[in-house]
């Protein structure tokens, strides 16, 4: 993420501080959506995603005038929504049972190009790594946070998350070289 957004939204937060109710109101509209997709990734439930980030809301306007870093606004909204989210999954063993036979449900299609099948596998390679490793996986490919950002999102030092992502990608390697031979 850019300085000059991470700029804005410490603005926006002073401002929200200073009594700009408006200013939350544009921070929601930021994020709201992309908090609601990355608490998805972890329940593959809309509905629970959506109680996900709305508990973190609260969070967030209790704990938003005591944000040290208001230029951080991002990454500490994020971890937010992450610790709500992996907390869900560890309370509902009832979730992991159902994700569990999601993973396990055939998911080629025999009409999928050559790139689409790649992909699935791809997916599926990625769905046998330690969650702590899909995790910082997403956040970096996907999300495209940093991983300074990232050792703030999980609250774990830099060191470690580097330590993760090299580590699933050796991984990935490993898993996707042994199903090309198979």
């Amino acid at each position: 993420m850019g300085n000059a957004k991470k700029i804005f939204e410490g603005l926006l937060v002073l401002q929200y501080r200073s009594g700009n109710k408006k200013a939350f109101s544009l921070l929601v509209k930021r994020y709201n959506t992309k908090m609601c997709n990355h608490a998805y990734w972890f329940t593959y439930d809309k509905d629970i995603a959506k109680d996900i980030v709305q508990d973190s809301w609260g969070i967030i306007l209790k704990k938003l005038p005591y944000l040290k870093m208001p230029n951080s606004f991002g990454s500490w909204a994020m971890q937010i929504v992450t610790r709500k989210s992996i907390d869900h999954l560890n309370k509902t063993s009832r979730v992991r049972e159902k994700l569990k036979d999601y993973y396990n449900e055939p998911k080629v299609d025999n009409d999928l190009d050559h790139k689409e099948s790649d992909l699935i596998k791809v997916y599926e390679a990625i769905k046998g790594l330690p969650q702590d490793q899909q995790i910082v996986l997403r956040l970096f490919y996907l999300e495209e946070y940093s991983l300074k950002e990232i050792s703030e999102i999980l609250n774990k030092s830099e060191g470690t998350v580097k330590s993760r992502l090299y580590h699933a990608r050796e991984k990935l390697k490993t898993i996707l070289k042994n199903r090309n031979h198979e």
